[in-house]
């Protein structure tokens, strides 16, 4: 007849109901009077965090995907801007500024909303992400709120104006945190 089991409430581990420590983590092992085995608990999942080049591959898959649905956007708006600006010397270059800006301000709402929508939605991670893995969390392990994925999204200017060392953060700190996931409290982790 076999000695009676029980699981370790800290890591699942099978653990023989004699014994006083659990042989995975080292936690005290207390089983009840006249228990039964119960299910097993899961041990906790390792979480691995997205480093520095993986994350900016991500970034250059959505770079890419938002290239290919902004060029003909920009090319359409651009396209009257250059008939109208013709003239016997060329193109005038007053003509097109209005459009230039407008050109950028689409191309700006565009990264805002594409990165927001996608970090708060079920997936947690935009197009690139995805395809690589990773997704963003909150330091709490939760999905990120449109407010907090709107954050961690203007908070990458300010890891951009310190002459990217916010984005090279992320190769260097403790749990791959660039400057803009400590300022939003988000984590990039390989799922």
């Amino acid at each position: 007849m076999s000695e009676a089991t029980v699981f370790c409430n800290q890591c699942g581990q099978a653990v023989n109901a004699a014994a006083s420590f659990c042989t995975r983590c080292g936690a005290t092992v207390t089983p009840s009077a006249g228990a039964t085995p119960s299910i097993p608990i899961p041990p906790p999942v390792a979480v691995g965090y997205a480093g520095f080049w993986i994350r900016f591959l991500a970034v250059l898959i959505d770079g890419v995907i938002l290239a290919a649905v902004l060029t003909p956007v920009k090319l359409i708006l651009h396209l009257p801007g250059w008939m109208a600006g013709r003239h016997a010397d060329g193109l005038n270059p007053m003509m097109m500024l209005p459009l230039i800006g407008l050109s950028m301000l689409i191309s700006a709402l565009a990264n805002w909303l594409y990165e927001a929508y996608f970090l708060s939605s079920e997936r947690q991670a935009t197009l690139g992400k995805m395809a690589l893995g990773i997704r963003v969390t909150g330091t709490n392990g939760r999905r990120l709120s449109f407010g907090q994925a709107t954050l961690r999204h203007f908070a990458k200017w300010l890891s951009g104006l310190t002459l990217l060392i916010g984005y090279i953060m992320a190769a260097f700190t403790e749990r791959k945190q660039a400057l803009h996931d400590m300022i939003a409290g988000t984590f990039v982790i390989r799922v």
